[in-house]
């Protein structure tokens, strides 16, 4: 008798963390415990939503960066094309083509200098 009431202290032993462990999922189950939570799970709701969020706004400025460093680069490819031609067109011998239609030659001979004479007494 013994052996046998041993035997069924033993099994009610293992029996008990599994009716304990049923138990606690109805606990956690309930109508209450599930309302209780609720402002939690809202919590997490709206850190979803922030998280969402923050992707595609990520994205977005992303997007808006390689836009901007693309015009950047075709400004500078302006830039460098418009002061290669000022260069080009600066030079003396480009300056005397682009004068000579308007009936100015270049200067051969020493410059004459002109005094003011009225200034002075």
């Amino acid at each position: 008798m013994d052996e046998q009431t041993e035997i069924k202290k033993e099994k009610e032993v293992q029996d008990m963390p599994a009716a304990e462990s049923r138990q606690g999922w109805k606990r956690w189950l309930n109508y209450h415990s599930i309302v209780k939570q609720v402002p939690f799970f809202f919590f997490l709701t709206l850190l979803a939503v922030i998280y969402i969020y923050n992707g595609h706004y990520a994205d977005k400025a992303i997007r808006n960066i390689n836009r901007i460093n693309k015009e950047v680069k075709e400004l500078q490819y302006e830039y460098k094309a418009a002061k290669s031609d000022v260069m080009f067109r600066s030079k003396q011998s480009e300056l005397v083509k682009a004068v000579e239609p308007l009936g100015l030659k270049e200067l051969t001979g020493t410059p004459v200098v002109l005094k003011d004479s009225i200034g002075k007494n």
